[in-house]
C-alpha cells in the first residue's frame, strides 16, 4: 500500500469511527435510562445495538473493498466478512479484527438477524442484556482494533 493510498484509508476510517462513536453515545444514553419492564427502552436499546453492528460492517467494508476489491455478494456475505477481516492476507493487509473482538461481532451478527427478521417479538430483557454486554465492550475493542491495524500498515509503508 502507497502512502496516499493510506492517507485515504485513515479519513474514511475516521469518518466512519465518528458515526461509530455516535451511535456507542446513543446506546449509553439509552442504558442510562434502562428499567427492565421497560419495553420501549428494550426496542431502543435493541435498535442502538443493531445500529452499531451496522456502521461496524459498513467499516469492515471500506476495508475490504480498499484491500480486496469486492465485497462478497452471496446469501453469506455477512459471516463471510466477519472471517476475513480477523485473518492476515500475506502480501495484501494485516488482519483488522482480533479473536475478541470477531467473537463480539460474530455474535452480534445474530442478533442482528433476529432483531430484523422478528416482527412483532417482545424483546426480553435478558437475551437483551446479553447482547448489550458484548456491543458495550465492542468500541473500546474495535479503537484497540483499529489502532493496531493502521501501525502495521504504516510499518510495511516504512
Amino acid at each position: 500500500m502507497d502512502s496516499n493510498k493510506l492517507i485515504f484509508l485513515k479519513v474514511d476510517l475516521e469518518a466512519q469511527m465518528n458515526d461509530i462513536e455516535r451511535i456507542h453515545q446513543k446506546l449509553l444514553d439509552r442504558v442510562a435510562k434502562l428499567q427492565v419492564d421497560d419495553e420501549v427502552i428494550l426496542e431502543s436499546i435493541a435498535y442502538q445495538i443493531h445500529n452499531l453492528f451496522c456502521a461496524i460492517e459498513d467499516l469492515l467494508k471500506i476495508v475490504a473493498s480498499c484491500f480486496e476489491n469486492n465485497v462478497s455478494s452471496s446469501n453469506q456475505w455477512h459471516t463471510l466478512l466477519l472471517q476475513r477481516m480477523s485473518k492476515d492476507i500475506p502480501g495484501i493487509r494485516p488482519a483488522l479484527l482480533s479473536s475478541n473482538t470477531y467473537a463480539i461481532l460474530n455474535n452480534l451478527r445474530g442478533f442482528r438477524h433476529f432483531f430484523r427478521h422478528a416482527y412483532g417479538t417482545t424483546i426480553e430483557y435478558e437475551q437483551l442484556k446479553i447482547n448489550l454486554d458484548k456491543a458495550l465492550k465492542l468500541k473500546e475493542n474495535l479503537d484497540a482494533d483499529i489502532h493496531h491495524f493502521l501501525l502495521r500498515l504504516s510499518d510495511e509503508i516504512n
